[in-house]
């Protein structure tokens, strides 16, 4: 027995103490391999989980590491099965490589015949391959490169792509530097996903992940397709790609609702690929339209269904994915693997946080009690009505204006997912609000103000939580969100955490009703942040309100 702050436990959980001198050291370490499932005040739980063992597999780190992680932080010794496993589970990724045979075209290779016999006798997969040439190697038909990877992701066996990629259209990009430089950790993440020539880069919101797109851009010296959240976020690319680099306004396409324009680099939403006519996906041609060498995902965790189905078809063109979260809430971090590609390149939140390019954060939970009224409509409502009731409670109208009177000339935003609520709070503040209808036009001007200072506060529907790029907000209060959602705290911290001109601290509020499904939604989204070393202070109403709030009828 040790004196180390993690206990490996034989079901593949990893019990972290945090307040162990060396916790720290050790997040960091198993950081690259387990998911956090739980975080607590004291004991973060992981869990080492096969996909983790094969993201961190394909990004450099083999068994041995893995091992030596858990052996040098444990306070007891690690169960051997488990290390057993580790050692057996990373070892089955690249047991067959996908690659590109000057003769046959795309071929699967094997290391181990006895692998390759197994899937070969697979009901699903047999049919994505062609004639055998020899008793490693059989030939797979191209246009199942992307759903080969999947089925063999799922069956346990997941395949190493070494089958290259088209150069596609050239087209000269390059980086101007006129007074900035590209930061050590966004270098090493633009090198480490273009050796591996296709994946997801992890880099926290205000970390300068579209800069990271456009380095890639600028090796790639091809045409580009760069797929966003929605249109102010897409504008915001193309201001920082004319503002970054050598590409001109005439260059760069917009190919959303409002416009149709393909370009050398076209930027289009999800919402218009993904848009069905008459059952149809008529915007699919844009994927066709030109011999892209590059495709880029914002915000990957978002990606929509649709889009993973019509990148099953683009294997053969350099794809890189850049996001905040490998978290999916619907679960297909898998898809993600198998389709974009293997996590490349990842740094935690608080060592980009120490080395001062975003704003150090400090995470409250502001607790409030429902008025009887409230709580007996809540006792009697149907399960599915639950969630808005207690998110909506009319406790939370005084704590939101508490929380602003403490920090005065702060620039704010008030978050939620509930527009009656943000129309209350909208009237109370005396402060705009930005909700999905909200006009593109009045929007860009509502967010412009906010940034140079002229509106102090701003009311914001989800709009907010992709890609808005508000560097100067400092102090983020939400009142209710998309229930557990892990990936919508992770964004909405990320707003505040864009560097601040006078290196103030950022701090982020979340107001929940105690004793209901908001405590405990509260608790699953901040699972994530937990993980990036956040610790979130738990305070009562009455600590901010001072006397008990007067009843609410």
């Amino acid at each position: 027995m040790t004196d180390g702050p993690l206990i490996v436990q034989s079901d593949k959980t990893l019990l972290l103490e945090i307040d162990h001198p060396s916790s720290k050291d050790a997040r960091m370490a198993i950081a690259p391999f387990a998911e956090l499932e739980r975080a607590p005040e004291h004991i973060h739980t992981y869990r080492v989980t096969p996909l983790a063992l094969w993201n961190a597999r394909a990004a450099g780190h083999d068994a041995e590491q893995v091992v030596d992680a858990l052996e040098t932080y444990s306070r007891y010794p690690v169960p051997q099965p488990l290390l057993i496993d580790i050692v057996d589970t990373m070892g089955r990724f690249g047991r067959l490589t996908l690659q590109n045979s000057p003769v046959h075209g795309l071929v699967m290779t094997s290391i181990d015949r006895a692998v390759l016999e197994e899937v070969l006798r697979n009901k699903k997969i047999s049919p994505m391959l062609g004639a055998r040439i020899d008793q490693d190697t059989v030939i797979v038909h191209p246009s199942e490169r992307g759903r080969l990877k999947q089925l063999l992701l799922k069956v346990g066996w997941p395949a190493e792509d070494h089958a290259g990629y088209v150069d596609g259209e050239a087209h000269a990009i390059s980086l101007v530097q006129d007074g900035w430089e590209l930061r050590d950790y966004q270098r090493m993440a633009v090198d480490s996903f273009w050796a591996g020539g296709s994946g997801v880069v992890v880099l926290p919101c205000g970390a300068g992940k579209t800069l990271v797109g456009a380095a890639a851009m600028a090796q790639a010296q091809a045409t580009t397709l760069i797929l966003v959240t929605n249109t102010v976020s897409g504008r915001q690319w193309k201001r920082e790609l004319i503002a970054r680099t050598s590409l001109t306004e005439e260059e760069i396409g917009e190919y959303s609702g409002e416009r149709k324009e393909i370009r050398p680099v076209t930027i289009a939403t999800y919402q218009v690929v993904t848009r069905k006519t008459r059952g149809e996906y008529r915007h699919l041609e844009l994927f066709d339209s030109r011999d892209w060498g590059l495709v880029v995902y914002d915000e990957v965790h978002l990606l929509p269904a649709p889009v993973f189905r019509m990148t099953a078809d683009l294997q053969s063109r350099r794809r890189l994915g850049l996001t905040a979260t490998l978290v999916r809430e619907d679960g297909r971090e898998g898809d993600v693997f198998s389709l974009i590609g293997p996590k490349r390149y990842d740094v935690p939140w608080r060592d980009i946080e120490e080395q001062g390019w975003i704003a150090p954060a400090e995470c409250t939970e502001v607790r409030v009690t429902l008025t009887e009224n409230e709580r007996l409509e809540y006792a009697t409502a149907e399960p599915e009505t639950r969630y808005k009731l207690c998110s909506t409670a009319k406790t939370k109208l005084p704590v939101v204006q508490s929380i602003l009177d403490r920090h005065p000339g702060e620039p704010t935003l008030v978050i939620g997912a509930y527009l009656d609520q943000l129309e209350e709070l909208g009237e109370a503040l005396n402060a705009p609000i930005i909700q999905g209808s909200t006009k593109n036009k009045e929007r860009e001007a509502l967010f412009d103000a906010f940034r140079k200072g002229e509106l102090p506060t701003l009311v914001v529907s989800k709009v907010a939580n992709f890609s808005i790029d508000l560097p100067e907000a400092s102090v983020a209060v939400q009142v209710s969100g998309t229930f557990g959602s892990r990936q919508e705290e992770a964004q909405r911290l990320g707003r505040l955490l864009r560097p601040k001109g006078d290196g103030r601290q950022a701090h982020f509020y979340s107001v929940v009703a105690r004793d209901t499904l908001d405590t405990e939604y509260a608790a699953h989204r901040q699972r994530f942040l937990a993980e990036q070393g956040y610790a979130y202070r738990i305070c009562d109403a009455d600590d901010l309100l001072g006397p008990p709030i007067p009843e609410i009828s």
